[in-house]
């Protein structure tokens, strides 16, 4: 939950945000499956750190590209310094200037998915999908019928592990 680079306030600020989260999440569930509607579509179009630090760094490039060739040679630095923020992407997930949009108020994309999993699960879009009991352990069933227990009929109720899988990913994938 917490960065690599924490200092002795980063634990209880993130407590701090997860509280206010989940106040927020509450408001939300309390507003019923429209309101849950209306947030997801929100969270849809919400902007994080990573993509206005990847857009900033792209713009950066872009525009020192063109102001070298029409303005004066000495904007070339500008795509140099833009292939800089981008080469942080080889030995980090994250960078400073997306470290820096963080703190202007962007959130990073996990904690936007982490909001939309949430509200998807108070409104009951996972109930209908396999869990591990509804798995079928067939190697278990075949000890137990190999060591002379009983033998155990295919429960039509349970489902294939591939299937299963399947259909979580179908699910929390859109």
């Amino acid at each position: 939950m917490f960065s690599k680079h924490t200092t002795g306030t980063a634990p209880t600020a993130a407590l701090a945000r997860r509280a206010a989260l989940e106040q927020h999440l509450a408001r939300t569930a309390e507003g019923g499956p429209s309101a849950i509607r209306e947030r997801l579509i929100v969270l849809d179009r919400e902007w994080t750190s990573g993509r206005m630090a990847k857009v900033t760094t792209g713009l950066t490039i872009l525009a020192g590209l063109l102001l070298a060739v029409f303005v004066n040679p000495w904007f070339a630095v500008a795509p140099a310094v833009g292939g800089l923020l981008l080469v942080q992407y080889l030995f980090a997930r994250r960078s400073w200037l997306g470290e820096l949009f963080q703190r202007a108020g962007y959130r990073c994309g996990l904690q936007i998915e982490e909001e939309r999993i949430t509200l998807k699960a108070l409104r009951g879009d996972y109930k209908h999908l396999p869990t591990l009991q509804d798995i079928e352990d067939r190697d278990a069933i075949s000890r137990l019928e190999g060591e002379g227990g009983m033998v155990v009929e295919p429960d039509a109720a349970k489902i294939d592990p591939q299937e299963a899988v399947r259909q979580v990913v179908e699910v929390t994938h859109h």
